[in-house]
């Protein structure tokens, strides 16, 4: 269900969820505020997706001082669940940048051109590269 927004998610689905033992990510970004990233934490029982800016998907050279004011902000929040971030992580600095205050990261475009570019074979090379293990 994208774009499934908490309180419509609360009303008419999260029960269907919990009988099917199933977890809603919410995502997050930016522009969220404090008072609703606490509500979506309380209702959440996974992760959540902190889409690292206002930005469209894909690859970045590395996040600026509002990225990392963000990142630092959530981190401070001490939320139960753990926070993951996506769009922009495409290499090394990316990732150890997303992953000093998150627990991991989510890696969409520059996987799929990867994968378009090298198959299958390409995969322990290109998480190798991310990981900075050569």
């Amino acid at each position: 269900l994208p774009d499934l927004p908490l309180d419509v998610y609360q009303d008419e689905y999260q029960s269907i969820f919990k009988k099917y033992n199933l977890l809603n990510m919410f995502l997050i970004t930016p522009q969220t505020s404090d008072k609703r990233i606490k509500e979506i934490d309380a209702a959440s029982d996974g992760f959540i997706y902190m889409v690292s800016s206002a930005s469209t998907t894909g690859a970045k050279v590395g996040f600026g001082e509002k990225q990392e004011a963000y990142f630092n902000r959530i981190a401070s929040m001490n939320l139960k669940n753990p926070q993951i971030v996506g769009f922009g992580i495409s290499n090394e600095k990316t990732f150890n940048q997303a992953t000093k205050k998150a627990k991991g990261a989510i890696i969409g475009s520059a996987f799929i051109k990867m994968i378009k570019k090298d198959g299958i074979n390409g995969i322990s090379k290109f998480v190798n590269n991310i990981r900075g293990a050569q």
